[in-house]
């Protein structure tokens, strides 16, 4: 039998239940026995059953259909966010619509009227820079649109969220530059409009300070997530008559112009420069030396958030807090001494 013409009859059958009680398990109902919800998802695995999504709107109060809208220049992080997104939406049977909300010369957003208005979304997955800004929170309240924010940085108890702990990741991964041996740490900051950049400029100044190590303002570098930006800003850390042994760069995509630029000056990583980053995306592992760097959950936190929209329940959205991992590879060794 093919996937497209299995149906909701095809899966209770196999599970040998009712149609009434997938529909029930399909709608996260909690009034079905654990062993019989698992043998209905089975069932719908094995079966491959994808629901009608029109038939089933049509049937209920729910439209099937998530927002997710974006203006971020990390386009790595963006893939990431969009791939988890849509997993969890095609796992669930649900349809994602994707709008940039881009920023406009006086520094307010465009807002995509069409999203809003056009069709009922079950809800809206609100990414960084985004996620921060009263004016579209305050377009989706006023819409009555639900929406879950990815690692937000204010209005904790504006909406459901869910985010990492950035700077204790950032706290962690600047410690193990020190125990290496490094006392001259450069920073390249992330874009000033998201507010894990703050955090994560926070967690390595207390690493710093935790070990009685100054903190050195020529070595802060203000960076915008991209390639270009920490190429740059490494330029600039080493034209300094005393450069830094170790650049902690607050994106990956930085920390891939960092080694690129280190390599233009005719240096190595990591025997002459150590360098790190931060989100662990698919280019952390593709450049040589191997980028060590702090692995952020970002796929699971689109998933969890979309799930939050799925099915609203309010103490499970009190698991919001997502770990992360540092990951060591080939970027960062002692510092050389001559």
């Amino acid at each position: 039998m093919k996937k497209d013409n299995i149906t909701i009859q095809d899966v209770a059958r196999h599970a040998g239940v009712s149609m009434m009680t997938v529909s029930r398990v399909m709608g996260k109902k909690t009034n079905v026995k654990e062993t019989t919800r698992r043998k209905i998802l089975a069932a719908i695995e094995q079966l491959q059953y994808q629901p009608n999504v029109a038939a089933r709107s049509l049937a209920g109060s729910r439209s099937y259909f998530l927002g997710l809208v974006y203006d971020n220049p990390n386009e790595a992080y963006l893939s990431q966010i969009l791939m988890g997104a849509l997993h969890k939406c095609t796992d669930r049977g649900y349809n994602l619509v994707i709008s940039s909300f881009e920023r406009a010369a006086d520094g307010s957003y465009k807002i995509d009227d069409a999203l809003i208005n056009r069709a009922k979304l079950d809800g809206v997955i609100i990414p960084p820079p985004l996620c921060d800004s009263p004016e579209i929170l305050r377009r989706l309240t006023d819409a009555d649109i639900p929406m879950v924010r990815i690692a937000p940085q204010t209005l904790p108890d504006y909406s459901a969220f869910v985010r990492m702990d950035d700077r204790r990741a950032a706290h962690e991964i600047t410690e193990f530059l020190i125990n290496l041996g490094h006392r001259k740490i450069g920073f390249i900051t992330g874009h000033p409009d998201h507010g894990a950049s703050k955090l994560r400029y926070e967690g390595m100044k207390k690493a710093l300070e935790d070990k009685g190590i100054p903190l050195r303002q020529d070595y802060i570098q203000q960076g915008y997530f991209s390639y270009k930006s920490g190429a740059d800003c490494t330029e600039n850390l080493l034209e300094l008559e005393d450069p830094p042994t170790a650049i902690f760069a607050s994106s990956d995509d930085m920390a891939a112009g960092a080694i690129s630029t280190v390599h233009r000056h005719g240096l190595s990583v990591p025997d002459d420069i150590s360098v790190v980053g931060f989100d662990d995306v698919p280019l952390a592992s593709a450049i040589w030396p191997g980028l060590t760097t702090i692995r952020q959950p970002i796929m699971a936190m689109a998933e969890r958030a979309a799930e939050f929209l799925m099915y609203p329940d309010p103490e499970k959205e009190k698991d919001n807090i997502l770990d992360y991992k540092l990951i060591i590879r080939e970027s960062a060794a002692p510092p050389h001494t001559s």
